[in-house]
């Protein structure tokens, strides 16, 4: 049986974590696709999948072998670009993911021109506050706020964004401005579990950071409904400076201690496949990185004297 076509299916049973999905995918009967990981098992000596009648999950051995099975397509797929020549249109299918907010905001614009100009290409997009491991999610391109991790994956800084303090004119006027960050303790505090939730905010003071222990009265799961309930003027919410940017220029909220505000956090296109990415990936970063770097929200311009 034809290894590469063993590792086609092999890769797409176990992305899609069963039997009949990766058939699907695949456009083959449910037979074949059992039919050929089986064989591909046979044939190394090891178990790559762990079966039930409830799900199908790779075994130790299997994950790195699965790695390895992607940078082997990944490799074919580049060279048979490079017999096509350079400038071969991107074709085939690209899975991006990125925060909720962000996503919505900056990557998707960038999709739709992707898919605009490149009529062969289909892109699936992954929009979730949590951290994404772009490989055993078998995602092809991902936007990761925050100091990254090590990691086998590649990173292009585009921007950097900054945690803020922000209320309601009608808050403030009623409740007052804090002045120091311990003033927030007699303050009503909204906060969102998404993303890397912490029950600390943490400030940046002449003596270093410290994290100030958050007792929120209103406690949601998104960032959307923090902002809606600020500009409700029900109490004071800590987000990331782009998801309030435009409530800020509105003058619907304003941003408080700012000189108290951590370090920024940088925002990074992660992708897996290095300097020999293929040209579907390659296209969509050079797009996605272009925009993001351009944008002010992202890369405040300093303007001239």
């Amino acid at each position: 049986m034809d290894r590469f076509h063993q590792l086609q299916v092999y890769i797409a049973v176990a992305e899609e974590q069963g039997f009949a999905a990766a058939a699907r995918r695949l456009q083959l009967s449910p037979p074949a696709v059992t039919r050929a990981v089986a064989s591909l098992e046979d044939t190394l000596g090891i178990k790559l999948l762990n079966r039930t009648t409830r799900y199908v999950r790779v075994t130790e051995a299997g994950r790195r072998y699965l790695e390895d099975a992607r940078q082997i397509l990944a490799g074919l797929e580049a060279a048979d670009e490079a017999a096509a020549g350079i400038n071969a249109e991107p074709r085939g299918h690209l899975a991006v993911t990125a925060p909720v907010m962000f996503g919505r905001l900056f990557v998707m614009p960038s999709i739709v021109d992707y898919l605009e100009r490149y009529q062969a290409m289909d892109v699936e997009a992954v929009f979730l506050d949590r951290s994404v491991n772009l490989l055993e999610e078998g995602l092809d391109v991902g936007v990761r706020i925050g100091d990254l991790p090590d990691s086998s994956m590649h990173a292009l800084k585009v921007g950097e964004v900054r945690h803020v303090l922000v209320a309601s004119t009608a808050y403030l006027e009623q409740h007052g401005s804090p002045r120091v960050p311990l003033d927030l303790k007699e303050h009503t505090l909204i906060a969102s579990t998404a993303g890397g939730f912490s029950s600390g905010w943490r400030f940046a003071e002449s003596a270093g950071e410290h994290s100030l222990k958050v007792n929120a009265r209103l406690t949601v799961t998104s960032n959307e409904a923090v902002i809606t309930a600020a500009v409700a003027g029900f109490g004071i919410a800590r987000l990331l400076s782009y998801q309030v940017a435009a409530q800020v220029q509105a003058g619907q909220l304003q941003i408080l201690l700012p000189e108290y505000e951590p370090p920024s956090h940088p925002v990074h296109i992660m992708h897996r496949e290095g300097r020999h990415a293929s040209a579907k990936v390659r296209a969509f970063i050079d797009l996605l990185a272009e925009r993001l770097r351009a944008d002010n929200l992202l890369n405040p311009r300093v303007p001239p004297a």
